[in-house]
């Protein structure tokens, strides 16, 4: 096989994409929500968003015992005891994170970041097999920002926490409102399905809006330290 033949083959290979990101769950999640769990949701989110930096180290404690929930449910599942997992996971993730601040908000920072890249990467329709690869990239620049200025990394993991708790609860609202027939899918559902820039775009830019903000209360702010 000369080099001319392995080029065109080369050039007549296609990658073989398939579906990473979970529409369906997330879909799934944003529907569960009742009109008064969106309306709370959305409150929740806009003061997580512009006000996450002023409650940091409660919501640090608060993820990470959700991680550990998350984590202890699913190792109980296979000793057969979910509560006493979750609760046990709970407690020991929360406990340890309030020492430990700086690196677990080293880590929710380079979550953030790795979020954020991914989302780029399937807005621009990128072959989602390769997802990571973009994810990457965010977890790598968020840790590093980390640790060079650590408020930055408060402001970008609170900010789009906030960002996605408003996101999901605004999503259902408009759903709600628009929905005519069980059904009849709605523009919200079309969009979240059909288009992939939707998401990452109605989710990074109250992200970016939400780290202008806290920034400048932060310069406002003289008293707030790490």
């Amino acid at each position: 096989m000369n080099f001319m033949s392995i080029l065109a083959q080369a050039e007549t290979t296609v990658i073989e994409d398939v579906q990473v990101v979970p529409l369906d769950a997330i879909w799934s999640q944003i529907t569960a929500l009742t009109w008064l769990q969106a309306v709370i949701a959305v409150s929740f989110g806009i003061v997580y968003l512009l006000y996450g930096w002023r409650i940091f180290r409660i919501l640090v404690v608060i993820c990470f015992g959700l991680i550990g929930m998350y984590l202890g449910i699913k190792l109980g599942s296979k000793t057969g005891s979910e509560v006493w997992g979750g609760v046990i996971g709970l407690a020991i993730f929360a406990g340890i994170s309030a020492p430990l601040m700086k690196w677990c908000v080293s880590i929710l920072g380079a979550a953030a970041g790795g979020l954020v890249t991914g989302g780029l990467w399937y807005a621009f329709n990128l072959p989602q097999v390769y997802l990571w690869a973009g994810a990457a990239v965010g977890v790598v620049a968020g840790g590093m920002m980390s640790f060079i200025v650590l408020k930055a990394s408060v402001m970008l993991f609170t900010s789009l926490g906030g960002s996605l708790i408003t996101v999901v609860g605004m999503l259902q609202l408009l759903n709600l409102y628009y929905k005519t027939a069980p059904e009849v899918p709605t523009w919200v559902q079309n969009y979240v399905y059909n288009y992939n820039w939707f998401l990452p775009v109605v989710l990074i830019v109250p992200t970016m809006i939400g780290m202008i903000a806290q920034n400048r209360f932060i310069k406002h702010s003289h008293k707030w330290e790490f």
